[in-house]
This record gives structure tokens, sequence and C-alpha cells, in this order.
């Protein structure tokens, strides 16, 4: 058999293999929807049931999301099947447009074996458990994968499709941008902001001091608009939301107070921050050159440590204190590094006759991805028995 031959066997085994993750996750989010309404109930633990309650039963949209379950939702005779089955489809789909980020990252047009299965396992890591870190699974560190969450499941295609259009935009935006290419983006991040706004809270901040930066390298002005504008619409959304979410009658607002959220179930905080990104940080370790040679790769540091700033230091007031919803665009920040990061340890493969530093970097950041797939694997399944994501070792 030739090498062809036995890559395409391997595509296929692949897709067989996300297919099936697919219908696992059809299963895990239709109990979660099923779930009664019941703070104490431990079974299928989620947010879902809650999201759907709060659309169907009062009324209250503060997420593009509510539309489409509330039609999901009639067209399943007053069911969960269709919402589970959409959210599994949003799954499925992450993967797809991981697998498309991997191909643009390494200048590939067609998806081989290596960026399919990095995109499939990029979609099930955790933080690197450590129990003298923290006790639980997943509530003791972040993360940017999870299934409890519906809006930002949804967030992070919508994400994912951004970042990769911007990509491609950001490339020629010194020369041109066209019409379509400005409306496409900021369809995508409007959409996207629309969902959830924590994506364009670790976006829009870190590509204002890129486009300054730009400036300053006499990039003409009117091309540093175009691309910065096209985060406006995005933005009135935000205003919108922050009227539902922080309206005066709501009770919630905004505090500063530094490490509270990150402290709230780690053991030892600070340990408990570096587990979760331990494969980048391992990582950057034997590529921090890189930081000065990847713009990109830069940029995704750069929105990983803006977001891990605002989950620092801000918090929800009332009775959302403890949701930790400060921490959503870190997490998806978290799953935009491990995925530069995963590329940069590819090259270390490719340096790998240039000395024996670049052999152990990649045999040390491969042996750190993959506990950090195994604990995503693992929680995945425990998951699928109903177990909470309060899990303990």
């Amino acid at each position: 058999m030739d090498n062809r031959k036995k890559e395409r066997y391997i595509i296929w085994l692949l897709w067989a293999g996300i297919f099936v993750y697919g219908g696992l996750c059809l299963y895990l989010f239709y109990m979660q929807s099923v779930q009664p309404l019941d703070y104490d109930n431990r079974y299928f633990q989620s947010d879902l049931p809650y999201h759907i309650s709060m659309i169907i039963d009062d009324g209250w949209y503060y997420s593009f999301t509510a539309y489409v379950y509330q039609i999901l939702y009639a067209l399943a005779g007053e069911g969960t099947a269709l919402i589970a089955l959409f959210l599994a489809v949003v799954t499925v789909l992450c993967i797809v447009l991981t697998d498309r980020l991997l191909r643009l990252l390494a200048g590939r047009e067609r998806t081989d074996a290596l960026t399919l299965s990095g995109a499939f396992a990029l979609n099930l890591v955790m933080a690197f458990f450590w129990p003298y870190a923290g006790q639980y699974r997943y509530v003791s560190y972040q993360s940017g994968n999870l299934w409890h969450n519906s809006t930002y499941q949804c967030m992070k295609l919508l994400a994912l499709a951004a970042v990769i259009y911007y990509l491609k935009v950001e490339a020629g935006y010194r020369e041109r941008v066209t019409l379509r290419q400005w409306a496409a983006l900021a369809a995508l991040l409007f959409v996207c902001t629309g969902i959830k706004p924590s994506f364009l809270t670790v976006f829009a901040p870190i590509l204002a001091i890129k486009l300054l930066a730009d400036l300053c390298r006499k990039v003409p002005f009117r091309q540093v608009f175009l691309l910065g504008s096209t985060v406006l619409p995005a933005c009135g959304v935000v205003l919108w939301q922050n009227m539902v979410l922080f309206g005066e009658d709501t009770g919630h607002g905004i505090a500063f107070s530094p490490w509270y959220t990150f402290s709230l179930h780690a053991n030892r905080t600070k340990l408990a921050v570096l587990c979760s990104i331990a494969f980048p940080l391992a990582v950057l370790l034997f590529s921090v050159w890189e930081l000065f040679r990847d713009r990109r790769y830069l940029f995704a540091w750069g929105m990983t440590g803006l977001g891990f700033l605002e989950a620092l230091c801000l918090v929800e007031t009332g009775s959302r204190s403890r949701d930790g919803n400060f921490l959503w665009g870190y997490c998806f920040a978290i799953f935009l590094i491990f995925v530069l990061s995963f590329e940069k340890w590819r090259l270390l493969w490719r340096k790998r006759e240039q000395g024996f530093l670049f052999k152990a970097g990649f045999a040390a950041c491969g042996a750190v991805l993959a506990y950090q797939l195994f604990c995503g694997v693992y929680f995945f399944a425990r998951l699928l028995t109903g177990e909470t994501y309060f899990m303990v070792g």
C-alpha cells in the first residue's frame, strides 16, 4: 500500500471517529437539555436547560442563540432534540474549522492526516490535571474546550471562522481591503459577538494594538482604519447586551477583584493557571524566538494575556458573582494558543536535525500534549456517564 492510500485510510478513520464523537455529543447535549431546573441536580449538569428555560419560559433574550433555540424547540414539537442536534453539529464543525486553521497556518491547501488528527485532538484537550494544584478536573482550571455552556460552544465556532477570515484579510490589507472582505469580517464579528461578547473583548483590543503598531510602520491610515472598523458593528451589539445583562433593574454589575474567580475552586491558584496552559507554555519555552518572527503567534499570545488579565481582575456582582463569566474570552484565547502552539510544536520536529534542543523540546512538549489529551478524553468519558463537571480525581 503506497503512502497516499495509507493517508487516505487514516483520514477516513479519523472522520469516522469524529462522527462517533458527534453522536456522543448529541447524546450528552440531549441528556443535559432534559434535566430539571434544580440547582441541586448534579446529573448531566450544564447551563443548557437554564438557557432554554430563559427563552421558552421567561422570554429573556441576551444571545442570538435564543432565536435559534426557539425555532428548533418549536420544530421539535416543544422538545429539545433538535437543539441537542444543533449543538452536536456545532461541535463537529469546530473540528472542521480547526483543521482549516491548521492548514492556513501551515500553508496547506488540502486536509491531511496531521492537520485533521491535530484538529480532533485540540478539540478534546483539557488542563494538565494535577491534584496538588486543583482537585476538580474542570472547575479548578481553565480550558478552551468545555461541554456544559452552549453559548460558548456556538461562540467558539463563529470565533474560529472570524479568526480564519481575519488572517486571510490581514495578509493583504496593507494594499487593499475589498468591500466584500470588510462586510464578511464585520458580519462574522457581529454574529459572534451577538452569541457571546467574550471573543470581541480579547480580540478587539489586541487588534487595536496591532493596528497602532502597523501605523507606526507607515501602513496607510486608510487601510488601518478599514480593518479596524470591522469591529464597529459588533460594538453596537455589546451595548445591547450590556443593557440586558447589566441594566439598572438587573441587580448586576462589574467589580475589580483580582484572583477571585481563579481562586474559587483551585487548591493552589497560580499553579492551576499554569497547568491550564501547560502545552503552550512548554512550546513557548522551546520556541520563544518565534514571538519575534511570527506576528500571528504573537497576536495569539496577546489575546491569551489580555484574556487572563480580564478573568484575573473582573467579576460580576450580584447573583452571578461565582459564575466566572469573564472567563469565556480567556477560554477561547486558550483554545487559540493551543492551535498556534501545535503548529510551532510541529516546527520543532522539522528542526530536529539542527540539534538536541529541538529533539528534546519536541519530545517534552509532545508528552505534555499527550497527557492533556488524555485528561480531556477521560473527562469527556465521565461526562457521558452523567457525572458532574465538579468531578474529583
